[in-house]
């Protein structure tokens, strides 16, 4: 049965492409555990191609995060939580778009929440046009609706899969 998402849940991708990815994605767990009130259900790491990076960016470890938390979220704390967390495993921004990072944590939806700002765009605005965010997603919320879309997330994963012949990516763990 199809669920449009809750005031109390997000949806987090997390991605990794330099240092120890995976242990990296799963500090990046730990610490925002610490950090929210929430149960935080975790999908399985994969392993992914870079997509829209610079040439000869290594592969990229990928992993989402559904949280429910015990009280509504508010989408500018979360998402400063998220970039605190990114800076706090080795995140610098120099300004080049995709280059390599330990760590990036987007925020793809924030309970039913829409915003545009240059700050945040909720949903992520290319959430469903990417295998690296999709196939993980699937697996901690694959019968979500988020605003704006009429499929559910497992429905978009299976017509992305359907519809490529190569996604450039497989399953870890």
């Amino acid at each position: 049965m199809a669920t449009v998402i809750c005031p109390r849940s997000a949806l987090v991708a997390l991605g990794s492409n330099l240092g120890p990815s995976e242990e990296l994605i799963h500090l990046a767990i730990d610490l925002l555990q610490k950090h929210v009130d929430a149960r935080i259900v975790t999908s399985a790491l994969w392993k992914t191609t870079p997509m829209d990076c610079p040439e000869g960016s290594p592969s990229f470890v990928n992993a989402a995060m559904a949280l429910h938390a015990n009280s509504d979220l508010d989408p500018e704390s979360l998402l400063h939580t998220l970039l605190s967390i990114e800076a706090k495993l080795g995140r610098k921004r120099s300004g080049i778009a995709n280059e390599p990072r330990p760590m990036d944590m987007d925020l793809i939806a924030c309970g039913p929440h829409q915003r545009e700002s240059t700050l945040l765009t909720l949903p992520h605005p290319r959430f469903h046009l990417r295998p690296f965010v999709l196939a993980p997603l699937s697996e901690v919320a694959p019968d979500w609706i988020l605003p704006g879309q009429e499929k559910t997330i497992e429905t978009l994963w299976l017509d992305m899969k359907e519809s490529q012949s190569n996604l450039g990516l497989s399953r870890l763990t």
